[in-house]
């Protein structure tokens, strides 16, 4: 059933790529992945193979990637991408030798890959289990680690329908597990010897953006002498119509703004909101950045790093779809705000709990929380060093990793 199913996605994406975007450029990429790796692969040459769903994945799988290339650099790096959102983005990205999406989990994709690379081990990152890869892992002798994993009672392993599909986990050579329910639930299954929990890498990553954080002499210079700096990340529509009417009222806030979508049409939806002189990065300079009373960031690479200039921070999605990154923000000791989806977001629930985070479900409660975080700054500093002690303190899975794999 399942190479069936994946017979008819495969199918699936090929009708409809003429009419989606994202379906024609996944299709073009899993066609060009086997030139890639025929061109490139050394097959001299000793690889380590890391995949990654999309960018979120990467991004949790990057401090081990790059702490292979710094202590092991014996080894190559392959690195591959299931979404077009994560390849696109960092088809480019030089911590690995070669960057190609996966083809398809098909038997004969699959036999093909390995006919061209045989890697020495492999770690997927999160939630990427796919059979017929991880059975040719075992199949060749070659580890199979799962990083960085998550499991809930709701998956398909643990439901009577996937019980064959389960048999997958009986290929992994060892599961880094994020907490203490994946390891209970893989317990069940019989998986005991072969489970750690680690914690989530991603705390290490946003730990190294904050120790590398870039130099930004025009957003400095946007920031100075404010009293109040609030950046929102990522927002979306929602969380602007939230944000907006509170600082067009508040003349003392300066707002710098990262639209999770910086298309034209969404940049100019955005300035007709504000009531207030605003500014597009692209177009800042040292002489009328300070002018401006909102800078909106309308490029992409910048985010990670702008969060250092926030007194209070508020992290989009939680509207929509779920929120994004609460530990990039929550790295530079900030209190964060977030919208109301974020039941799936671990390290969210944790800072609520904790009360690093605030839960935002609508414009009251919104003016209220920053009403009281702009005039308590003993609470804000407060609320702020939760965050930071959060981060420090669930550091290190990589560490961890790597004594596991023994290298």
């Amino acid at each position: 059933m399942y190479t069936i199913a994946i017979y008819l996605y495969q199918l699936v994406v090929i009708l409809i790529s003429p009419f989606h975007k994202k379906a024609r450029t996944l299709l073009k990429g899993q066609r060009r992945a086997f030139k890639i790796l025929k061109q490139q692969v050394d097959k001299q040459a000793r690889y380590v193979w890391f995949h990654a769903a999309s960018l979120g994945e990467f991004e949790q799988g990057r401090p081990l990637m790059e702490r292979f290339r710094r202590e092991h650099p014996e080894y190559k790096i392959l690195l591959t991408f299931f979404s077009p959102s994560g390849y696109e983005v960092r088809k480019d990205y030089k911590g690995a030798d070669i960057i190609c999406y996966l083809p398809f989990d098909t038997p004969s994709n699959v036999f093909r890959f390995f006919r061209l690379v045989r890697p020495e081990m492999a770690l997927f990152i999160k939630y990427e289990f796919w059979y017929h890869y991880i059975w040719a892992c075992h199949h060749y002798h070659i580890p199979f680690y799962s990083v960085s994993s998550i499991f809930r009672p709701n998956k398909i392993f643990f439901r009577w329908y996937g019980r064959a599909y389960a048999h997958v986990l009986k290929y992994v050579t060892h599961f880094f597990v994020q907490d203490e329910q994946s390891r209970a639930l893989l317990a069940g299954r019989g998986y005991v010897d072969n489970v750690t929990i680690v914690g989530d890498t991603r705390f290490d990553r946003v730990i190294d953006i904050a120790r590398q954080a870039k130099e930004l002499p025009l957003v400095e210079r946007f920031c100075q002498d404010a009293p109040f700096v609030f950046v929102a990340g990522s927002s979306w529509p929602p969380d602007e119509d939230l944000i907006i009417p509170y600082f067009n009222s508040h003349p003392d806030m300066k707002l710098i703004l990262a639209p999770h979508v910086i298309g034209e049409n969404h940049l100019q939806q955005i300035e007709q909101k504000l009531q207030r002189p605003c500014l597009r990065y692209t177009e800042a300079t040292e002489a009328n950045v300070a002018e401006a009373d909102c800078l909106i960031i309308n490029c992409y690479g910048l985010l990670s790093s702008i969060y250092r200039y926030a007194h209070v921070a508020y992290v989009g999605g939680g509207f929509g779809v779920g929120i994004h990154n609460v530990p990039e923000a929550a790295v530079y000791g900030v209190p964060v705000l977030i919208g109301p989806n974020n039941q799936n977001f671990r390290e969210a629930q944790d800072l609520l709990r904790m009360g690093g985070c605030f839960e935002i479900t609508g414009q009251t409660l919104f003016n209220a929380v920053v009403d009281r975080l702009t005039t308590d700054k003993e609470l804000r500093e407060k609320r702020g060093e939760v965050c930071k002690d959060y981060i420090t303190s669930n550091a290190g899975a990589s560490d961890v990793i790597f004594r596991t794999l023994n290298l």
